[in-house]
């Protein structure tokens, strides 16, 4: 026991013995600056460990400081010359004050204490309103003020991760508990239940988070909350938030910073635990922005469990809307711990009437009357006995519901699962109408494991854009919803229509995005789920129902043509074997590539296709005149991304794509078409003053056996599908481009065809009207050729006037 100088502390009793009289019990102080106020009168120091607090009680005539727990006596010497400057400054000061504690006693009716007195006995205890016993404060070992807000402001980028955080710590404390009673089974005890429990006072404001498990002893409990990292320098802190180690995320999980997320919505956290290997419950207990936390014993009668650990909440202010709203709890576990092996049960609060007998207010039944049994046994109420009134009060209860009767699917042997359950597990969990087209469900083993459920979808999505925002693929960690906000981490971005999930046990429960984009185990996943889709997309194709792939194709080939725009997908050949397209030999069923490869003449020099808005408008275009006279076959490309697929592969099988076209297609180079060329140069150069730089040049073409002319593009310009397609884009029409493009373009004529040997004789004898007979052939190709021509309304205008003169010429003909 600790002895104090009695008259030290009477500028603090004077207070409280002049307004406390008369009273069984008042407290002084109730905070621990009120103790540190009581250390600054007294030269010994006061333990700071727990707030202490100063009580009056008067027994037998003498004052005390006592509610019966810790206890000091001091001796009061008259001419003590240990003075504190607090105190009063002086002996003949404090003398004085002394003998006015002792009148204020006396007058009372107490015992007086003098100055001249030998012994006083002085408790200083723990008030008893509080009920939380006595604690033990320990130190963090590492400097968690700063943690904290690495927590809040980098690790965390939704405040709602800390449930997730919390029940997985729950789950993982039941897990342990079911592992070691295989060995140990009274560690189960009679309380074989095994759950988590969520309830919420929205009185206190108050979130609690119980489960059954393993608990932990006092030591644990120090040990396990107390330790946040190993080093437990500023060093540590400073390295982890720059990042500068791209390893440092991996050290997640492995110092309690998922616990800790739990200051992202809380002022205070306490933990209530108990081990089966302990006969006491204690709580850990810390502030936000402390340095230290407690450790006492529990009394607390709301939070007495018999085996498991109690996570209390004490709500920050602007977070008790939403998460002491218990709806919102409910979806949150939904989300993202539906899947989790043990119940999860979410308790509303709800009151009821319950009836009590109030003894004290019985009601005097009729005089006489007495209870007896009748012949049934039921009581009966005679004459002579009164009969207490039924008392009717409110109470309040939680009422649990389960929250997780989800099974996770994919971690059973695909051999044990029916058709059926994969059907039912791919609607319910994306809120789907129709069946998913295919699925794969596979796991993993060797450098990366994991298991996954894959589907294609029904249809495909609505919005171009619209499967990249739906959030398909959900990544799990043991059983652990993580994240659906992936950008091409976990699939390629020509694989965001597929739906499912991935469950991996090798990444932390902590998967941040830069993570996800720097994780050799991500980029090992990426590479086998990509393979996982590829070969499922193999199997429609090969399926005995060829509706099969052409409904898959139909939805989904945009896609699969996006992926082969990717000039550094490794995966890029087998997609090109899923592509399909209509040909000149195939205007009702599409062909792949690998058919027409095998289908190609003796001496064909590559892969010829045509781009069109149809197969209609593609198989009467002018470009494939020559190719038909040779039986050559053309893919029709009528898709948006035909076209730019064609131009990123190059190549198919050794086989070069050919754009017809382009100025560069060629089909023959003999004396003949040379010959032509020669004959008819002077033709050419003609048209070509006419025309200025609306075009590049005319030449005699190769390519037509029917039309007098075509329009072809550049070697480097657009073609008449992409000019429509760039002119589509919101930055396609960039200025002075598509000026550029016009004049990049090659006009060919037929000098074979009526037209071409009429202009001709036009030129040599300089009849009048040619030019304009040179820009409606212009024209005309433009149209026929699938360009949008320059001046439509004045494209009419000549037509109209060249039917005009036609009729004109035939009426005079017909007068004549």
């Amino acid at each position: 026991m600790a002895r104090q100088s009695f008259r030290q502390l009477c500028a603090v009793l004077r207070p409280l013995v002049a307004d406390g009289i008369g009273f069984q019990h008042k407290v002084i102080g109730i905070t621990e600056s009120s103790v540190k106020s009581l250390h600054t009168l007294t030269p010994s120091p006061v333990s700071l460990s727990r707030p202490l607090y100063l009580a009056l009680h008067n027994v037998n005539g003498q004052l005390h400081l006592n509610t019966g727990c810790s206890r000091f006596e001091s001796t009061v010497a008259a001419t003590s010359s240990g003075v504190s400057a607090s105190a009063g400054g002086g002996e003949s000061e404090t003398a004085a004050t002394e003998a006015a504690v002792a009148s204020d006693v006396s007058g009372a009716g107490s015992s007086p204490v003098s100055s001249q007195s030998t012994a006083s006995t002085v408790d200083i205890v723990e008030s008893d309103i509080p009920t939380q016993p006595a604690g033990e404060t320990y130190a963090y070992q590492a400097e968690v003020s700063r943690l904290l807000d690495l927590i809040v402001h980098s690790l965390y980028s939704h405040k709602e991760v800390f449930l997730r955080e919390l029940v997985s710590n729950a789950n993982d404390a039941l897990d342990k508990l079911r592992f070691l009673s295989v060995t140990e089974p009274h560690l189960l005890g009679s309380n074989t239940e095994l759950a988590i429990k969520i309830r919420a006072n929205a009185e206190k404001g108050v979130l609690v988070i119980t489960d059954s498990g393993i608990g932990m002893t006092k030591d644990e409990l120090v040990k396990s909350l107390g330790t946040i990292a190993q080093s437990g320098t500023a060093n540590f802190v400073k390295a982890l938030k720059e990042n500068k180690d791209a390893g440092a995320n991996n050290l997640i999980g492995r110092f309690g910073v998922g616990f800790y997320s739990a200051f992202l919505v809380s002022d205070k956290v306490a933990v209530s635990t108990r081990s089966p290997k302990s006969d006491k419950q204690y709580v850990w207990e810390a502030v936000a922005d402390n340095s230290s936390f407690v450790v006492r014993e529990e009394t607390d009668p709301d939070y007495i469990i018999p085996r498991g650990t109690s996570v209390i909440l004490y709500l920050k202010n602007d977070m008790k809307s939403d998460f002491l709203n218990m709806s919102k709890i409910t979806d949150l576990v939904r989300n993202y711990s539906q899947f989790l092996s043990f119940p999860i049960y979410v308790g509303q609060e709800r009151t009821r009437q319950v009836e009590v007998r109030d003894e004290a207010g019985a009601e005097e039944v009729k005089e006489g009357e007495a209870k007896v049994k009748d012949e049934t046994g039921a009581e009966e109420v005679k004459e002579g006995e009164a009969k207490p009134a039924p008392k009717t009060v409110t109470e309040k209860y939680y009422h649990y519901d389960i929250v997780n009767e989800n099974k996770p699917i994919w971690l059973r042997s695909p051999r044990e699962v029916m058709k059926e359950e994969y059907h039912a597990f791919y609607k319910k969990t994306y809120n789907e109408h129709l069946e998913p087209m295919a699925y794969t469900h596979f796991s993993t083993e060797g450098e990366v494991e994991f298991k996954s459920l894959i589907y294609v979808p029904g249809m495909a999505p609505f919005g171009a854009e619209e499967a990249g925002r739906m959030k398909n693929i959900k990544l799990y960690v043991k059983r652990v919803f993580i994240s659906d906000d992936f950008n091409g981490e976990l699939f390629p971005p020509y694989l965001s229509f597929m739906k499912g999930v991935v469950d991996s046990n090798d990444l932390p429960l902590n998967v941040s995005r830069e993570l996800l984009q720097e994780s050799r185990i991500v980029r090992l996943m990426k590479k086998r789920l990509t393979k996982k889709c590829l070969d499922l997309f193999e199997a429609i194709a090969n399926s005995k129902d060829p509706e099969d792939y052409r409904k898959f194709y139909r939805n989904f080939g945009k896609y699969l043509k996006f992926g082969c725009s990717q000039e550094d997908n490794p995966n890029q050949k087998r997609l090109a074997n899923l592509l399909r397209f209509y040909s000149s030999k195939h205007q009702d069923e599409m062909t792949s590539l690998k058919q027409y490869v095998a289908d190609m003449k003796p001496g064909q020099k590559g892969i010829y296709y045509f781009s069109s808005e149809s197969v209609k408008s593609a198989r009467n275009a002018p470009f494939l005149e020559q190719l038909y006279n040779k039986d050559l076959e053309v893919l029709f490309m009528t898709e948006t991304l035909d076209e730019v697929t064609a131009t990123h592969l190059k190549y198919y099988e050794g086989k070069k794509f050919i754009d017809v076209s382009k100025e560069t297609f060629n089909l023959d180079d003999d004396e003949k078409q040379k010959q032509l060329a020669n004959e008819y140069s002077l033709l050419c150069n003609w048209m070509k003053k006419k025309l200025g730089e609306r075009i590049a040049k005319v030449q005699v073409s190769k390519r037509l056996s029917t039309s007098p002319c075509v329009l072809v593009s550049g070697k480097d310009g657009w073609s008449a599908n992409m000019e429509r397609v760039m002119r589509a884009q919101n930055l396609g029409d960039t200025p002075g481009l598509r000026e550029f493009m016009w004049s990049t373009r090659v006009l060919e004529i037929n000098p074979s065809h009526p037209v071409i040997q009429d202009l001709d004789e036009a030129r040599k004898s300089g009849r009048p009207g040619s030019k304009e007979q040179v820009e409606l052939l212009l024209e005309t190709a433009l149209m026929s050729s699938g360009f949008v021509p320059e001046d439509p309304a004045g494209f009419g205008s000549k037509i109209y006037e060249l039917v005009g003169a036609q009729l004109a010429r035939e009426r005079s003909n017909q007068q004549a």
